[in-house]
């Protein structure tokens, strides 16, 4: 991994050979923005999407865009390709790090510094056929992070400690509730199925507005299944028929089991539903359609 190839403040270079100031503000506030794009077949995944998200968030923090479109992509082309050369790894998630520069501790935002900018590039690890075909489970908590999460900042620590909880339990994910109503997951868009209708919160500032949200949208439109975005009680998600995770790595993923409790009804209880294996289908499509 040290040998990756990343990118760091205009440069090329080994991931080992990168260094940060420790008074960036990145590393002393987490004063910054991050966006993670998944590559299949050496070809990026909703890039365009995923930069206008990058753009909303360093517009939201204040933090000038240092690149244009353009750079952008051929900075991630050039990283892409050059671990599929020496690893053979076709699918990959491209790390993409801004964050507001070096600057004297002090918590007012400086004029005038330069953003550090830091991209690197992984292999994919998928989720494995056994998730695939028996599902995940997932525990429950109180969303205990800051307001903004709208924000995709990296400053990340109610996130990890939030992930942690489920990893602790031996689970894929901790949904989260905010006053009784559904949120998010750690790192995860949560969905349920009602009555044959992929269900979402509604966008706010709470909510992470993922790249998935638009793209589930578009799937169900073609497959012909309902879309809504409205409140979601806790309540609601551990009656639905069906609860799905969706994220750039998780894709679309059906979750079985909630608290140690099988979700969804008869037969089904405890299995993998028929909406998700619809729209699990129509996104291995969608990759295929929408890779630049």
């Amino acid at each position: 991994m040290n040998d990756n190839l990343c990118f760091l403040n205009g440069e090329f270079l080994p991931l080992s050979q990168a260094k940060v100031s420790v008074l960036d503000r990145g590393f002393i506030f987490g004063d910054g923005i991050y966006e993670v794009a998944p590559v299949y077949g050496r070809r990026l995944f909703r890039f365009d999407e995923h930069m206008a998200r990058l753009q909303r968030g360093l517009d939201k923090i204040r933090i000038g865009n240092p690149a244009t479109r353009d750079e952008w992509l051929q900075r991630c082309r050039t990283l892409v390709a050059a671990l599929a050369d020496r690893t053979g790894a076709e699918d990959q998630v491209v790390y993409i790090q801004v964050t507001r520069g070096v600057a004297p501790r002090d918590h007012v935002m400086p004029e005038g510094i330069t953003p550090t900018v830091f991209m690197m590039t992984n292999p994919l690890k998928g989720v494995g056929a056994e998730l695939r075909h028996h599902g995940v489970a997932c525990i429950t908590a109180r969303d205990f992070r800051w307001e903004r999460g709208d924000i995709k900042s990296t400053s990340l620590l109610g996130n990890v400690l939030a992930r942690q909880m489920s990893a602790d339990h031996g689970a894929a994910e901790t949904i989260m509730f905010r006053d009784g109503w559904l949120t998010e997951a750690a790192s995860s868009n949560v969905w349920i199925v009602h009555e044959g209708a992929l269900l979402g919160p509604p966008k706010s500032e709470h909510v992470l507005e993922g790249i998935r949200v638009e793209l589930l949208r578009e799937l169900c439109e073609e497959v012909g299944i309902a879309y809504n975005l409205r409140p979601i009680a806790e309540a609601d998600v551990l009656a639905a028929d069906e609860v799905l995770l969706s994220s750039a790595t998780k894709e679309v993923l059906a979750v079985t089991k909630i608290d140690g409790e099988g979700v969804g009804h008869g037969a089904l209880r405890g299995k993998p539903g028929p909406v998700y294996a619809r729209l699990y289908e129509a996104y291995q499509q969608a990759k295929r359609t929408m890779s630049i």
